[in-house]
């Protein structure tokens, strides 16, 4: 295996012009203070001979993001421990990954293994230079070119001109809602032939609150809940092409999320009479029989079978359009899996990476964490996710609308408004006031940057 080039020497030497085009421009403030950072961290790594493996013993830093997986890791490091006993591997495990990470960059410790979460900020840190570049290594040529896709998505946001992949995708969940099988049963609907146009879905619903059982299990206490639904309508509604429409100006949150909000608020007629309620309550509800459907993501079946173990549920793709051929599964890598650019060590980092790749560990791994692997004929962990199983494999998954915002947008709360007022205009009027402040600041930055002097050290 080739060693891990630095920052500098990838970006000198690529093929890619990395001059800032429009958004990179706007952008680039964003990540200046990292990138800086990256390059004296791969300048240093450099005189310390990067790219060489330290004789004897070694000692890996791996970060590892999800709170839930930490028992499933450090299975997984014991298992690689015992077959390789000159290498260690030290777990830091974190609830608040953007930050730490952050942290950690400044102060020029980049771990050497990383799992990180496949959203913004993700993006951000790879289009800095500080994860390794995989996107031609031989390591993704079974894996599904649509969750390798949403990675590159990701690190665009912030370099236009790249297309470049710098992690491995590790597993993958979805947005959706998930299924009461008896409830639906008892309402005389066919919980094997769940809706595949919003007509159908609405149908359904209908049919579902004739026959006495409420519909929906809503949680507006929380705002964060109302993005789900949002997600998975937008998936199909708004193809992630659209987005850097914003940043031309050629398109406003209106034309692009009118149409996702309005059907968002149609969409919670159907819930509970007080659908003001927290996740934790509307768990608890749901898993005790009081609605035929919770509208969240995967993660949320774990949660539920805790409270009723019993219960018989399906996780569905939530319809969109009145067109099935149309329809796609709102869906993101869970979990990255990637290398740093500036590793001592990328032999036995490279090493430890291809131990948490094998297919069975990673099946494994799927079935703990209620998920999907990584890899073209993709393996779902659950029963339960059978039903969408099919969208991954044919590649109809599309990336969550808020990874292609700035997180410092409001869009939670403002969701929360829109559900509460039923007013469509005054929601894609507050994220279209928040998009052109941000803009607006990012551009006066970028400005600053650029008149200021040059300085001879």
């Amino acid at each position: 295996m080739k060693s891990a080039s630095s920052w500098t020497e990838r970006w000198s030497s690529s093929g890619h012009d990395r001059r800032p085009n429009r958004m990179a421009a706007k952008t680039r403030s964003i990540s200046r203070a990292i990138a800086a950072v990256c390059a004296g961290a791969a300048c240093v790594a450099a005189l310390a001979g990067c790219g060489t493996s330290t004789a004897g013993n070694v000692t890996l830093e791996f970060f590892q993001y999800k709170v839930e997986a930490v028992s499933q890791f450090k299975k997984l490091v014991k298992g690689f421990e015992a077959e390789h006993p000159n290498i260690t591997i030290d777990i830091i495990n974190t609830a608040d990954a953007a930050t730490d990470l952050r942290t950690r960059f400044v102060k020029n410790k980049v771990p050497d293994v990383l799992t990180v979460d496949g959203g913004r900020y993700f993006g951000e840190f790879a289009a800095a230079g500080i994860f390794q570049d995989f996107t031609d290594d031989e390591i993704l040529d079974n894996i599904n070119p649509q969750m390798v896709k949403l990675l590159k998505d990701l690190a665009k946001l912030y370099d236009t001109s790249a297309d470049r992949a710098y992690g491995i995708p590790f597993a993958g969940n979805a947005n959706g809602y998930v299924v009461n099988v008896d409830l639906w049963r008892q309402a005389g609907l066919d919980p094997d032939n769940l809706p595949e146009t919003w007509s159908e879905f609405i149908a359904a619903m209908k049919q579902i609150q004739q026959a006495g059982i409420t519909p929906i299990e809503g949680s507006l206490a929380e705002p964060w809940t109302t993005q789900a639904p949002f997600a998975s309508l937008a998936g199909t509604l708004v193809p992630i092409s659209e987005y850097s429409k914003l940043s031309g100006g050629t398109a406003t949150f209106a034309d692009l999320w009118g149409p996702v909000a309005e059907k968002e608020v149609e969409f919670y007629q159907y819930t509970q009479d007080n659908p003001g309620v927290t996740y934790q309550q509307a768990t608890q509800d749901f898993a005790n029989g009081k609605a035929a459907i919770l509208p969240l993501g995967t993660y949320v079946v774990p949660q539920v079978r805790m409270v009723n173990p019993d219960i018989n549920v399906k996780f569905a793709q939530l319809p969109a359009t009145d067109d099935p051929d149309e329809q796609v599964l709102t869906a993101g890598d869970d979990t990255v899996l990637t290398i740093s650019a500036t590793t001592k060590h990328p032999k036995e980092s490279r090493m430890f990476v291809e131990f948490l790749m094998d297919e069975d560990r990673l099946k494994e791994y799927a079935e703990s964490q209620f998920c999907f692997t990584p890899f073209k004929d993709t393996y779902a962990g659950d029963e339960a996710l059978q039903n969408i199983l099919h969208f991954y494999k044919e590649g109809r998954i599309a990336d969550f609308a808020d990874h292609y915002i700035p997180s410092s947008m409001t869009m939670a709360g403002s969701l929360q408004s829109l559900l509460t007022t039923g007013n469509v205009e005054a929601f894609t009027n507050s994220m279209q006031t928040q998009w052109d402040q941000i803009q607006a600041r990012t551009v006066q930055l970028s400005l600053i940057h650029i008149s200021e002097p040059t300085r001879r050290s």
